[in-house]
């Protein structure tokens, strides 16, 4: 049984951040399909990712934290348009010294209520790379399959913090003492940049014919749980498909309280009432665009037709997200069952993140993308956008964290309290099986190199980036439906 997607990494690198457009390759815009070429010239620049790497955040916390985690994106976000300016100015001191103050602020926040994370405060440098040094960084081999374990690592998080408070030193190291060469880097950017054109992704090389990718995936989408000791049921909830236009900016997430928190637009199904300010209580009493009461929420960033139109959707701010947001066709949402037993109800107000927004530059530890085209969804990909034969649509699928802690709804970095199964079906010690949420998206796009999902600037709209959120605001009522369905072997809606 497949628990996430299983897919195929044909390149990509999971360093690249900054790109630029060189005046030795072609320069010139593509036209037909709304983007940049960008050549081996391009660099990268790569901050440790503090979110991640939170523990506990006490709630007299939260709001402190959600804005500093926001600032440190702006930090990037505003560090990235200097590059791109191509003034040949220092970007990594400026850079270090702002997140040094934010993250001090962030970690004084926190030790209020609890132990102090110094190790936080090691996590302010950032270092300049070239594109193409290679994909992977920061996570698990970036070529591995579900069989081989590629999604197993995302809650071991002990010794990769050990790991990390190393890399961290070393890298602040690195920056220092590559700031000379850094400087003489970006000092010959300068002298091009004037003639350069923005750089804002995708790059042709981040899109394939899914003609010539071969099969790897058991079924479409993925295997369901199967075999005597399995909960073969499912629960289907249809929510639609935001013909309300419910878009903003925010992540209640990952920075609630804070507006504009995501710096990329998101398309939201299921709960009205979902924004940076929506807590417990105001989902709990909010309509729903679901037709069987279901109050969750759900939501993704949007994909854009690269057609360069400026249309900037209601609450959501553009942050270089430039195209006309691509309506989806078709959402399916759909709770599976345990490939090794029953599953266990969700507690409300549960939150999850699955995938990484920031994968390009944090590498694939917690990447969960999956592009496919109907009618090849035995063929799926994790850092490449399809190009689907005429009559085919692009495919979107989020196969979410089905094992959970049995106590937090939540966590510091928002993953250590769930995690997936093993390729076997079973949970780790500690964790408990679940319904797994299976989100699928599908999109008419026009033909070509034509469209991208949004993402924060410097990630170049990367398809490694996608990545889906859901809130369980289920009335304890109906989660327990579904799970009787799940674990009866029926089909449910």
């Amino acid at each position: 049984m497949l628990i996430g997607g299983t897919a195929l990494l044909l390149g990509g690198g999971g360093l690249a951040a900054y790109a630029t457009t060189a005046l030795a390759g072609n320069n010139t815009p593509d036209t037909m399909s709304g983007h940049q070429q960008h050549t081996a010239s391009a660099i990268t620049i790569s901050c440790p990712d503090v979110g991640e790497r939170l523990r506990t955040v006490p709630r007299s916390a939260q709001l402190s934290v959600s804005k500093g985690l926001s600032s440190l994106d702006k930090q990037v976000h505003d560090a990235y348009h200097k590059m791109m300016g191509g003034s040949g100015a220092d970007v990594l001191n400026p850079l270090k010294a702002q997140r040094q103050k934010t993250i001090k602020m962030m970690v004084t926040a926190i030790a209020k209520n609890t132990k102090r994370p110094s190790y936080l405060l090691k996590m302010s440098g950032c270092t300049t790379k070239p594109v193409d040094e290679g994909a992977g960084a920061g996570g698990s081999d970036s070529t591995k399959s579900v069989q081989d374990g590629w999604y197993q690592g995302q809650n071991q998080t002990q010794g990769a913090d050990q790991n990390q408070d190393q890399n961290q030193q070393d890298q602040n190291q690195q920056g220092q003492d590559q700031q000379g060469q850094d400087q003489q880097g970006q000092d010959q950017q300068g002298q091009q940049g004037g003639q350069q054109g923005q750089a804002g992704g995708p790059s042709p090389d981040d899109f394939v014919d899914i003609n010539n990718v071969q099969p790897n995936a058991d079924a479409p989408p993925f295997a369901a749980p199967q075999g005597g000791n399995a909960s073969t049921g499912t629960f289907t909830t249809e929510c639609g498909r935001n013909e309300d236009g419910h878009f903003n900016s925010d992540n209640v997430i990952v920075t609630p309280g804070v507006s504009n928190g995501a710096h990329h637009t998101h398309d939201y199904v299921g709960n009205k009432a979902t924004d940076a300010f929506a807590n417990d209580n105001k989902l709990a009493a909010s309509d729903t665009t679901c037709d069987n009461g279901d109050q969750s929420t759900h939501y993704w960033p949007v994909l854009r037709k690269l057609d360069g139109n400026a249309e900037q959707k209601p609450g959501a701010a553009q942050d270089a997200n430039v195209g006309t947001t691509l309506t989806p066709a078709t959402v399916t949402l759909t709770f599976r069952g345990s490939q090794v037993g029953q599953v266990e109800a969700m507690p409300r107000f549960m939150k999850i993140i699955t995938g990484d927004a920031k994968a390009f530059t944090n590498g694939t530890k917690n990447a969960n993308a999956s592009w496919s085209c109907t009618g090849f969804e035995d063929r799926q990909l994790k850092d490449k956008y399809p190009l689907c034969p005429q009559g085919s649509q692009v495919v979107r699928t989020f196969a979410f964290q089905n094992c959970w802690n049995g106590q937090d709804i939540d966590s510091g970095n928002h993953r250590d309290h769930v995690t997936f199964s093993d390729q076997n079906g079973a949970c780790p010690q500690g964790f408990k099986a679940i319904p797994q949420l299976v989100q699928r998206i599908t999109y008419d796009v026009p033909q070509g190199q034509s469209f991208a999902v949004d993402s924060f600037p410097e990630q170049l709209h990367k398809p490694v980036t996608d990545h889906g959120d859901f809130i369980n605001v289920m009335p304890d009522q109906l989660m327990s439906k579904a799970v009787d369905c799940i674990n009866g072997g029926r089909n449910c809606t």
